[in-house]
């Protein structure tokens, strides 16, 4: 949920926190206050398109700091993961959007810089805002079709339909790749049989180059090497004061003072250890040198093979291990193409039984959705009356199926269609309905088709995450009666999930877990912002009060908005 926005510089904003809670939060205050400036200053942080308009007079920046948080399974973590900045804390994501006045304007989550496209993908599982302002769900058809299949409880099937499309456009690439030009075919298969034959004859193994290159260092520096190894065989064991026998008088001493003192007894062993290591050293080198001799031929035949191994590098990988898994590759390949045809025969039978496959279960899917848009339509529109439309027709609407228009989702092309007046025909909600129509027509279809990503468990097991839902004007153009229902189905969709609204009636305000007064004020001759949380039945009710009449507050109106309190918490309960 979002539990708090810290917002600075933004309009008439000068410095401004808001910690919200959990349920239905409202934020209600007078005209021009700056209600919707909050969504707005929200939408910001969440990818929405900045300008340097909106820094406040005589500021150099504006910055919106948003913080959300999640008990059990952050819905973000798999974002976080995917874009490199998982944190220890992953109950907790911090959204910052700063924007200068030069006009550059900076994204961050958690303290580190993100595209704008990463955080609108991000914002996607946090939060769903709809209001006048916002390119809401609605307007898009795929996310009409989502909203549908959600009533319907089709998401196992529609998976399985995406499953089966995967499966069938992998068939029909693999066939499109065995069809080719046969001529280009013909002259693949020259050059990876050429290929093929030249690495197979070359025999290579791995690490062969290194131990090649050794061995042509020993063969290349003969001389020197047996100058150095005879200098340290005389100087251990040949020369008249060679270490070996030095060490042998030593050990003569050592046997003398064993005799009288057994003091130094314990370095006995270690020094025996080090003299038995410098004979075998010495012979060692005396074996090494006997085996040191010119072999020009064998010297010959290692640069011809390095040689060689250089040349295939060039061609097909920058070391041995790499040109052998060329050389797998590449027979892979020529198996395919010299199979070509039965391995076309067979694929196209794997097609013809995808296709079968996912036709069946795009059908189901399309006869069940259809039966299921009937019943949202009702639904819907029954709704609707209660939220002050009751004029309103809506409908969905399948376009015929046209050829190759199966996709992942299966074959329906589906539109919300809405005619909010009597003789008006069915168009798309785009073209007809208002911010404020659109609001309480999301909040209808969330009231009958459950709240998104939650219900109980997904397939894994683990309970599935509810999203904040921001509506500003959902009150547009309603009142009394309508007003009442409109606040009751906020309350009931904010007992799965947050809920934040911007309203200007008390029969929505009532029915408030967390109220918040915005009040714009004057001070040093500049227009400013605050945000007050009223706590305690005293203060909402004098708010309340204000909302059904204005500036003029009686005591029969006091009493009546107390009444709408107990009223509204009776009804929730």
């Amino acid at each position: 949920m979002l539990r708090e926005i810290h917002i600075q510089n933004y309009a008439v904003i000068d410095n401004l926190t808001v910690e919200f809670g959990p349920g239905l939060n409202l934020l209600s205050g007078e005209t021009g206050s700056g209600k919707s400036i909050i969504v707005d200053a929200l939408g910001l942080a969440l990818g929405g398109r900045a300008s340097p308009e909106i820094i406040r007079t005589g500021q150099e920046r504006a910055t919106v700091t948003a913080v959300f948080r999640a008990e059990a399974f952050p819905p973000w973590a798999a974002w976080l993961e995917e874009h490199g900045l998982a944190s220890q804390e992953e109950s907790e994501i911090i959204l910052r959007r700063e924007i200068q006045a030069s006009g550059r304007s900076r994204l961050l989550v958690n303290d580190q810089p993100v595209t704008v496209g990463a955080i609108r993908e991000l914002a996607e599982r946090l939060i769903e805002i709809h209001g006048q302002n916002e390119q809401v769900l609605l307007f898009e058809k795929e996310g009409q079709l989502d909203l549908l299949d959600e009533f319907a409880e089709l998401g196992e099937a529609v998976e399985q339909v995406g499953r089966l499309h995967a499966r069938r456009a992998e068939l029909e690439r693999e066939i499109a790749s065995l069809s080719r030009d046969e001529q280009e075919r013909l002259r693949t298969l020259d050059l990876l049989r050429f290929q093929v034959e030249e690495l197979e004859r070359a025999r290579l193994e791995p690490g062969e180059d290194s131990r090649l290159e050794e061995e042509r260092r020993v063969l290349a520096n003969l001389e020197k090497l047996r100058a150095a190894a005879s200098d340290a065989y005389t100087h251990l064991y040949e020369d008249e004061g060679a270490a070996c026998a030095k060490l042998a008088l030593v050990n003569r001493a050592l046997d003398d003072l064993a005799r009288y003192d057994s003091a130094l007894d314990e370095h006995r062993e270690p020094f025996l250890s080090a003299r038995a290591a410098l004979e075998d050293l010495a012979d060692s080198l005396r074996d090494y040198l006997q085996g040191l001799e010119a072999n020009p031929a064998r010297l010959e035949e290692i640069e011809d093979r390095l040689a060689l191994i250089d040349r295939l590098k060039r061609k097909y990988g920058k070391t041995i291990e790499e040109i052998l898994a060329y050389c797998e590759d590449a027979r892979r390949q020529l198996s395919g193409l010299e199979h070509a045809d039965e391995r076309r025969v067979q694929l196209e039978k794997e097609l013809n039984r995808a296709m079968e496959e996912y036709t069946a279960a795009a059908t189901d899917v399309s006869r069940r959705r259809q039966e299921a848009a009937r019943r949202m339509e009702r639904a819907v529109r029954q709704e609707l009356s209660q939220l002050g439309m009751e004029k309103t027709r809506f409908a969905v609407h399948f376009s015929p199926e046209q050829p190759g228009s199966a996709g992942p989702k299966g074959f329906d092309d589906i539109e919300f269609l809405i005619a909010p007046n009597p003789g008006e025909e069915m168009r798309p909600l785009a073209k007809v309905a208002s911010g404020g129509e659109l609001s309480r027509l999301m909040l209808a279809l969330k009231t009958v088709v459950g709240v998104t990503r939650t219900g109980g468990a997904g397939r894994d097991g683990t309970k599935r995450y509810a999203p904040t839902f921001v509506f500003d004007e959902v009150d547009a153009g309603i009142g009394g009666r309508v007003a009442e229902s409109v606040g009751q189905r906020l309350k009931r969709l904010a007992r799965s999930a947050q809920v934040l609204c911007v309203t200007h009636l008390a029969q929505i305000a009532c029915f408030a877990d967390h109220h918040f007064y915005v009040e714009k004020f004057e001070r040093q001759g500049r227009t400013l912002t605050s945000v007050k949380r009223l706590d305690g039945e005293k203060e909402r009710a004098q708010e309340l009060a204000r909302m059904l009449s204005g500036s003029q507050i009686t005591d029969a109106v006091l009493k009546h908005a107390g009444a709408m309190l107990k009223q509204a918490a009776s009804t929730a309960n």
